[in-house]
């Protein structure tokens, strides 16, 4: 039964998911036309494929393959560095191109959000889809990149239709039509879904979306958890989760990473790079009020296995100048000088308000509060003058060696425009144009 109605109505709620297409390699694309149609990746810096035009997918290259390999895919393949800048200017244009149509717009990562037009109809004068597709229209219009879009009564439905046809495909899953577009999708495929719970799935013989949102209620309740429960119901055409048009002010966890090339042994080098990834870290937990409680750290190595190591702080703290002495004994227990390594990562986790006045006995008072004032100057330090602008010595040897980047810096990088330092860019990105004259 693939006409199984889960909503009388059309449109109890009305909320579209904008997915930009090839996201880094269109930006690009919209700033260098000559490459437009071209096999050509991001990632350069990186040694791995960040993002792949779809002239280059069309040969087989995807996400995350060595650069070496994508070139034996493609000898003419253009490698450029990824200019995360110019991404992500492009992508506060989007988003406030969406906002011209409805307040309601939730941020879900570089290259796509969530917008609810619910009740928007009257004041634009539209339909539901002629509002998502003038939404759609504009983007690529002033963007000169193109993006795929879902319109649907739940998050998980319209990110279900906004994968259907990509790229540059527009589809609306209403509620009546609900059971005709997860009849063939692979239950593996719906947003929120992994690995885990797709095994799971497979063992009650469930392989598409439309066999999971059939089952009864009771049994859902009996075997699932929250998360899984939530993804039943939202198949389903009830909304549970809402479009958050708020920044992020609470996190689990807060992590951050290095990637750099070439590999490399070197224990200072690394040991640098570990402490700018706390660091980082740390501003982040900082600027939202947070402190962990745990940290961890990890090494990637050239075979992308990872080897690492957690501790418990004494009390919540995001000054990494306290446990720094922490930091150095998980790397010396995880640091092998045999091995060659790409990539550095910390995590801090089971964050807590940071108020500031949780200490042990082990602790030293007027010493943490120092540490901490010294940290509120450093942060404001980097609003001024950039992130980094007053770093721990530990982290020196990046300035020293170079932040491990391959390949030509991109043409923001080399281009610096008056006022303009080598940290704080003018929030527009350069478009090359050629000109008769």
């Amino acid at each position: 039964m693939t006409d199984l109605i889960f909503s009388i109505q059309s449109w109890p709620r009305a909320i579209a998911h904008i997915d930009g297409d090839a996201f880094f390699t269109s930006c690009e694309e919209a700033i260098h036309p000559e490459l437009k149609g071209k096999a050509l990746i991001t990632g350069g810096e990186r040694g791995i494929v960040a993002c792949a035009s779809y002239a280059a997918k069309k040969m087989g290259i995807k996400r995350g393959v060595p650069l070496q390999e994508a070139r034996k895919i493609c000898p003419g393949l253009i490698i450029l560095p990824s200019d995360y800048e110019t991404y992500s200017l492009f992508s506060r244009r989007m988003f406030g191109i969406m906002r011209r149509f409805t307040p309601d717009v939730e941020e879900y990562s570089i290259d796509e959000a969530f917008a609810d037009i619910t009740g928007m109809r009257r004041a634009l004068h539209s339909s539901y889809e002629e509002i998502a597709l003038r939404m759609k229209k504009e983007i690529e219009r002033e963007l000169g990149i193109t993006v795929s879009v879902g319109l649907s009564i739940t998050k998980v439905l319209s990110k279900v239709a906004s994968k259907h046809l990509k790229p540059a495909g527009m589809t609306v899953i209403k509620g009546r039509d609900i059971a005709q577009y997860l009849s063939n999708l692979p239950v593996g495929k719906v947003w929120g879904i992994g690995p885990a719970t797709t095994s799971y799935l497979a063992k009650m013989n469930i392989s598409y979306a439309l066999e999971f949102a059939r089952l009864a209620e009771k049994t859902v309740l009996d075997k699932f958890t929250k998360p899984g429960v939530e993804i039943w119901q939202e198949l389903r055409g009830k909304s549970v989760y809402p479009v958050t048009a708020e920044d992020k002010s609470s996190y689990a966890s807060i992590s951050k990473t290095k990637t750099f090339a070439p590999a490399t042994n070197n224990a200072e080098y690394l040991f640098a790079h570990l402490m700018r990834n706390m660091e980082s870290a740390c501003i982040k937990a900082r600027r939202y009020q947070l402190a962990p409680q745990k940290i961890a750290v990890f090494l990637k190595k050239n075979d992308f296995e990872t080897q690492g190591g957690e501790a418990v702080l004494s009390r919540p703290c995001a000054c990494p100048l306290e446990f720094s002495p922490i930091i150095r004994n998980l790397f010396a227990a995880c640091f092998r000088p045999e091995e060659i390594y790409r990539a550095t990562g910390v995590i801090l986790l089971d964050l807590q308000p940071d108020t500031g006045t949780q200490y042990s006995l082990f602790d030293d008072p007027p010493q943490a509060e120092k540490i901490k004032e010294l940290y509120g100057v450093a942060d404001e330090l980097g609003k001024k003058f950039g992130k980094h602008t007053l770093y721990l010595g530990a982290s020196h040897p990046i300035e020293k060696l170079g932040k491990g980047r391959r390949g030509a810096p991109t043409v923001r990088e080399q281009t610096r425009l008056t006022g303009e330092t080598r940290r704080r860019h003018l929030g527009l990105p350069l478009i090359h144009v050629k000109t008769q004259g």
